[in-house]
């Protein structure tokens, strides 16, 4: 362990470096990966630009793990220097952790130390942890304070190269994503889930009293805890476009080959885009050549999430809210064929009967935005949210 310690990642400067502004109200697609932290199989070295990128480990690694190897921390504004990876652990998922300036803790700390504040970002089907990345920093530079888990869910993103067993549902990508938290020893005060990222939420809070703390606020975008409805007359409909994707070959010769393909499907432009986004060029490290693109999803386990989205039922805890859960529902203005009437009136409901058991459950609506809420309208998003962070801190302040 002396000689893994040694290697530990060194800070070698502390030079400041110019702060490009947060790209806010952009398409997931069109949105920069930003400065981020990878772990390396060589060693190298990174600019941290303050408030956004602070940690990326690319599979999380058990608690037992030399510190060197397992997840690379800096502060913001420092330039670091990486130890070559050269031990194989197995993971849980691929994540990024994006803290406040503020922050200066990480998981391989004295368990003494308590963790800052933290909030899990999930995204949806077919989705990545990028979806979540401009946002992520938007919030670090507001609330520095806190710091935000971005995860790759199972079978989606880095995460697919973490072979899983099956069966691929709603609950077992909960339960993905509550050992990663136990791993890195976060007790996370806020979930954020969009879409079937929102089921996921519902799912880890029906799973787990701890590591989740107490109280917890969930936020869940754009998705109702049962039925799931697919895109009306002339929306895309995820379950066709995941058969899409099936029937094409896993290698393509472009990202706009997949795009015009999608196109010619009756899919919208936005969305082809955005899938191709899950292309990955294949030639070597470095080279210049066009090459071919692979997927970086399981498209098969992928199918079988969704069909589990359609079919999980988790009215159960929204109408039994555990004491200290607050469980917030965003609804996009413009995306009507997700909401039943029923589904609002059950709701509202379950707002009157969590209020008499000490818990939580709120209706939001956001303006001018379809499903891609964090998208459509990144601004109203971010108002909306900034709630939840002021209020656990006014909590936090008047608990110390």
């Amino acid at each position: 362990m002396a000689a893994a310690a040694s290697a530990a990642p060194r800070v070698l400067s502390a030079e400041p470096r110019r702060r490009d502004p947060v790209a806010v109200g952009v398409p997931p697609w069109r949105l920069s990966p930003g400065s981020r932290v990878r772990a390396a199989s060589r060693a190298r070295q990174e600019n941290v630009r303050r408030g956004q990128l602070i940690s990326t480990n690319i599979k999380s690694r058990p608690l037992l793990c030399p510190p060197c190897r397992c997840a690379q921390m800096a502060l913001a504004n420092t330039r670091i220097a990486y130890q070559p990876d050269v031990q194989k652990h197995s993971g849980v998922l691929a994540y990024e952790l994006v803290q406040g300036s503020l922050v200066q803790w990480n998981s391989f700390m004295d368990k003494s130390v308590p963790d800052p504040p933290t909030a899990v970002l999930l995204h949806g089907i077919l989705g990545s942890r990028k979806n979540w990345g401009s946002f992520a920093k938007r919030l670090a530079q507001e609330f520095p304070m806190w710091q935000f888990l971005l995860v790759d869910l199972r079978c989606h993103g880095d995460s697919a190269s973490i072979k899983k067993r099956g069966p691929h549902t709603v609950a077992s990508t909960a339960l993905d994503v509550l050992k990663l938290i136990v791993q890195l020893r976060l007790t996370p005060r806020v979930l954020v889930g969009h879409s079937f990222g929102g089921k996921v939420a519902l799912s880890m809070v029906e799973q787990a009293a701890k590591p989740l703390a107490r109280p917890v606020r969930v936020w869940v975008l754009d998705a109702t805890p049962g039925k799931v409805r697919a895109g009306g007359d002339g929306e895309d409909h995820p379950a066709e476009l995941i058969e899409s994707l099936r029937r094409m070959p896993m290698q393509v010769s472009s990202k706009q080959e997949v795009v015009d393909a999608l196109v010619k499907e009756q899919f919208s432009v936005d969305v082809a885009r955005w899938v191709a986004t899950n292309l990955r060029r294949n030639s070597p490290l470095g080279s210049l050549s066009s090459s071919s693109f692979s997927w970086i999803f399981d498209l098969n386990g992928i199918s079988d999430m969704y069909k589990s989205y359609e079919e999980t039922n988790l009215w159960g805890i929204v109408e039994n809210v555990p004491r200290g859960v607050h469980i917030n529902f965003l609804k996009a203005e413009r995306s009507l064929h997700r909401w039943a009437l029923d589904d609002l009136q059950r709701i509202h409901t379950a707002e009157e009967l969590a209020a008499d058991e000490g818990g939580g459950v709120e209706m939001h609506v956001l303006e001018d935005a379809g499903h891609w809420v964090h998208a459509d309208n990144p601004d109203g998003l971010f108002r909306i949210l900034s709630s939840t962070f002021r209020i656990e801190a006014t909590i936090r302040g008047m608990q110390n």
